[in-house]
């Protein structure tokens, strides 16, 4: 796994692992309120993607997600067990497998350049 995406939530292709094994608070909290953002820096900017999260349970998406993401170096395969994804390692925080995956649907992007000559970007979608 790149050093850069350890201990957070892993994304591919437009989804992302959202911890909610046992009871997490962040599962719970994307079942009450769909309404999420991620943020990441990208060489000299930073992102900040808006927008609402769906629940992925259909087996072959998870099946092309969980490829995605092994192909990176987080050796993720489908849970057998019902609609989610299992690994042999993850952040202790996540809980223990298996994990749902999430694909967000974006609404808007915020783009800060952190080198000059500086600026912000709102995009909606």
């Amino acid at each position: 796994m790149r050093d850069d995406l350890r201990g957070r939530c892993p994304v591919a292709r437009g989804h992302v692992l959202v911890p909610d094994g046992r009871g997490h608070p962040e599962g719970r909290n994307v079942a009450r309120d769909p309404r999420c953002s991620i943020a990441v820096s990208i060489r000299d900017a930073d992102v900040v993607i808006e927008g609402d999260a769906t629940r992925v349970t259909e087996p072959g998406a998870l099946a092309r997600i969980a490829k995605a993401w092994a192909d990176n170096g987080w050796p993720a395969e489908p849970d057998h067990s019902g609609p989610g994804i299992t690994a042999p390692f993850n952040a202790p925080s996540q809980g223990p497998p298996p994990w749902n995956v999430y694909r967000i649907e974006p609404r808007s992007a915020i783009v800060t350049l952190a080198t000059e000559p500086g600026g912000l970007t709102r995009f909606r979608f």
